[in-house]
């Protein structure tokens, strides 16, 4: 019977001249008005980056308008906590890696912890680089910047994306692994970060590629080395930290999309079940690798389990001191 109602409802609806994927994301229960894509850092990072690149499809495939919309500061706490109080229908959409809702709850006070959002799924992985003003020739290569970080503890200056983002981690991985001492400068954002490495303010940024990529092939800026277990294809001839040394290095971005706690389980399914087709795609997929991401999938529970396993390691680096709020 079933079957028979949901033919029935497809040919009334497309006598009606409306697309057969609007009826069933309202079958679905999704509500009938835009989603919005919240992007808790500044326009021109790696979420913001991977957030367009799948938006055009994602309103194709929900039958929705999708809205971008870009709420930086505080290193994602401003985004984040937007989504956390959002109406919880699948209207609005956190896009995030995991250390804006595991780790900065664990550096500063915040009106949400992991239990305010219910996960979708992954959407992609995205490799990390260290990143230097293009004609900066103080630093030929990775093992020239290790030496003068080494020889000068505390005065080279590294940019991130704000504390607690991804960025901030894998810098702070960095000084472990390297032995050295940085001076962290935060941003909010990838993108201004960048506009001040490329004006000399900085020294470096570690940083994802699919915000640095397009500053790299100009020649605006130069990789050093990508903190991936392999070398990224996008960058075939730069370094991996392992191959500088650094024996088992390895730092990546995870970006997945979060509902508002609350939101019903049917929903979730059918965001995801939307994404898991428009990752699937092949002009979506091109385009994220265009940017230096890679699609990837995942149920709600397999995000979930993910996260889960990232809030653990925030908790026992906060436990050990490593993690301090932001002045």
């Amino acid at each position: 019977m079933r079957q028979i109602n949901r033919r029935r409802m497809l040919a009334q609806m497309l006598a009606l001249g409306v697309a057969p994927h609007a009826l069933l994301a309202r079958a679905q229960g999704l509500p009938n008005k835009p989603v919005t894509l919240v992007v808790p850092f500044a326009p021109g990072g790696n979420l913001d980056v991977v957030a367009r690149a799948i938006a055009p499809a994602l309103e194709q495939t929900l039958g929705r308008n999708v809205i971008v919309d870009n709420r930086p500061g505080a290193g994602g706490v401003i985004g984040a906590t937007a989504v956390s109080r959002a109406e919880p229908d699948g209207s609005t959409l956190l896009v995030t890696t995991p250390n804006a809702i595991v780790v900065l709850p664990k550096m500063t006070r915040t009106s949400f912890k992991l239990a305010s959002f219910s996960p979708v799924g992954l959407v992609s992985t995205t490799a990390l680089v260290v990143v230097v003003k293009g004609n900066d020739t103080r630093f030929r290569d990775i093992a020239a910047l290790l030496a003068h970080a080494r020889a000068n503890p505390g005065k080279v200056t590294v940019g991130h994306a704000g504390p607690g983002t991804t960025n901030h981690m894998a810098a702070l991985q960095l000084e472990d692994a390297a032995k050295i001492r940085l001076n962290e400068v935060p941003y909010k954002g990838s993108a201004p970060a960048l506009i001040d490495l490329m004006g000399g303010q900085i020294d470096l940024v570690v940083d994802q590629l699919t915000s640095s990529a397009p500053h790299i092939q100009s020649g605006a800026l130069r990789a050093l080395a990508v903190m991936s277990r392999e070398r990224d294809p996008a960058l075939s001839k730069v370094p991996t930290l392992r191959e500088a040394g650094l024996a088992n290095f390895e730092a990546t971005t995870a970006t997945g999309l979060l509902a508002p706690v609350g939101t019903p389980a049917a929903v979730v399914d059918a965001i995801n079940g939307a994404l898991r087709k428009v990752l699937a795609e092949g002009s979506v997929k091109s385009r994220l690798l265009s940017v230096g991401s890679v699609a990837q999938s995942s149920s709600p529970q397999e995000l979930l389990a993910s996260l889960q396993r990232e809030d653990a390691r925030a908790q026992t680096l906060a436990a050990a001191g490593r993690l301090k709020a932001p002045d």
